[in-house]
């Protein structure tokens, strides 16, 4: 399999070049993911537990589905490609915010989106070791609890997230 491309931007979030997504990670230079939020009806967020293959955060929370942006790609189309393949998943994605690149976002302008639906989820198990529905009250205490068990980066727009639910 041919190693993914990966748009190479600068702070702006203007593309400047291409490069092998195991040197843009090597290199720590910015490039572009997506993450979503995905709900039930009842409002409990969709726990993703990333599989023990992983090249980064084995074993950790992430968002339901998130992913990198392929180079030539946008925010929009990447994010419905990694619900579909990490979940099963697809419908009409709200878009929430745009976090800058740096080392709180794995160096990745990450554009966030939110799902409600009631489909059921069918994970890929090379992408997901488990998946579980929790009311947002008790994501927040894991959070608090085992900050350490969630990536970096979930951990930044999560609690973006629960700050601005809160209100």
């Amino acid at each position: 399999m041919t190693e993914e491309l990966f748009d190479v931007c600068d702070a702006e979030d203007r593309v400047i070049g291409v490069a092998p997504r195991s040197e843009v990670h090597a290199q720590n230079w910015l490039h572009r993911a997506v993450h979503v939020f995905v709900f039930n009806p009842a409002g409990e967020l969709l726990m993703h537990l990333r599989s023990a293959t992983k090249d980064q955060y084995p074993l950790r929370f992430t968002s339901s589905a998130s992913g990198h942006v392929s180079s030539g790609e946008g925010y929009d189309l990447s994010a419905e490609r990694e619900l579909w393949e990490e979940l099963g998943l697809c419908g009409k994605l709200e878009s929430l915010a745009k976090f800058p690149a740096g080392p709180e976002t794995n160096y990745e302008h990450t554009m966030l989106y939110r799902l409600v639906t009631e489909d059921v989820p069918t994970p890929d198990p090379v992408e997901i070791a488990a998946i579980e529905w929790l009311p947002l009250a008790e994501v927040a205490a894991r959070l608090q609890r085992e900050p350490d068990r969630f990536s970096p980066c979930y951990r930044t727009l999560l609690t973006w997230y629960l700050s601005r639910e809160s209100h």
